[in-house]
């Protein structure tokens, strides 16, 4: 049931419907009226974000990412910026770090240009301390707030995720199935994805019976370098592993270098996984296994969401899309 039922139903324009859903003053009492036991008769609850056809649309929405440089997140942007073209909405993008403060001051620069919506890109826009969401949970009652790859539970607010955790999990689970057993771990941050990612590689060593050891899990910055140094520094160290799964393609082609220099040789002697499936996977030698996040689909996804809200339809807060594992040269699944 949307809002072209009740204006089809009560012979009114979609507009009138609008204004009606606004509370609009120029509309007779009588048409309000009928407008209102149309909508009662079909079961229609009015959706306060139902304007997209009303008079007081920007025909904007707002777009924030934590880093345009970023291969995932720059995808993302292309994609979300390329829907909301096809249905005829214009976007603002806003690129804030990852500084409470500073992504508190761009929300409210959006907010002050009457967008119809934002869009957060990327899950580290999803704070550890609930208090420091409790500006966005404010806003959502003001207007639609989308989140690509976050999750947060509020009125007004949509979740569009990838099943990172259960993505992980099997990544984990076949390389211990190919022979692997002290798998290496590397992640790039304690983002809500982040989270989902580490959980997914402890349950499969957890499903194998396997010890989850700490000196296996490492934090690295999204950089080649530094995570082939850090596997260096790691193996000069006397670690030994075979294995080795990463939050992002950048630490898993450090890796594949690392094992160049190491004399090491891919797969036999260390599989590696990398994560987004990004240009990186197939510019690597050996190619790189790697786990395709959807991101085009995350975004194709949001933005239909929120065409629905603004035609009045009813959508689901939160919508899980599954990944794909693609199988290179890294590993021997």
């Amino acid at each position: 049931m949307n809002i072209y039922d009740v204006s089809n139903r009560a012979g009114v324009s979609i507009a009138t419907v609008s204004r009606v859903l606004n509370g609009n003053p120029n509309v007779s009492e009588k048409t309000r009226t009928k407008v209102l036991a149309v909508m009662d008769e079909l079961g229609y609850t009015p959706n306060i974000f139902a304007r997209g056809l009303g008079l007081n649309t920007m025909k904007t929405i707002g777009i924030m990412c934590s880093d345009s440089s970023d291969l995932y997140l720059a995808n993302a942007i292309y994609f979300l910026e390329r829907e909301l073209r096809k249905g005829g909405y214009d976007s603002i993008l806003c690129c804030t770090g990852t500084d409470l403060e500073t992504k508190q001051k761009y929300f409210d620069l959006l907010r002050s240009k009457r967008v119809d919506a934002i869009i957060l890109a990327g899950s580290k826009f999803v704070e550890m301390k609930p208090k420091d969401n409790a500006y966005l949970i404010d806003a959502g009652k003001e207007f639609p707030l989308m989140l690509v790859n976050g999750c947060l539970e509020g009125p007004g607010i949509y979740s569009t995720l990838c099943d990172d955790r259960a993505a992980a999990f099997e990544a984990a689970a076949r390389l211990i199935e190919s022979g692997k057993r002290n798998i290496l771990y590397l992640y790039t941050s304690y983002s809500y994805s982040g989270l989902n990612k580490l959980q997914g590689y402890k349950d499969a060593l957890n499903a194998a019976g396997i010890s989850v050891r700490e000196e296996y899990i490492h934090q690295c910055p999204k950089n080649i370098t530094a995570a082939r140094e850090l596997c260096a520094r790691l193996f000069e160290d006397g670690l030994v592993f075979d294995g080795c799964l990463t939050s992002d393609d950048s630490l898993a082609v450090g890796a594949v270098k690392f094992a160049h220099q190491a004399g090491i040789a891919i797969p036999e002697q260390l599989s590696i996984v990398g994560y987004n499936n990004s240009i990186l996977a197939q510019s690597s030698y050996p190619e790189l296994t790697s786990i395709d996040s959807k991101v085009e689909a995350l975004c194709i996804t949001t933005v239909n969401t929120l065409m629905g809200l603004f035609n009045g339809a009813n959508v689901p807060a939160k919508t899980t899309i599954s990944a794909d594992l693609i199988i290179r040269e890294t590993t021997k699944f």
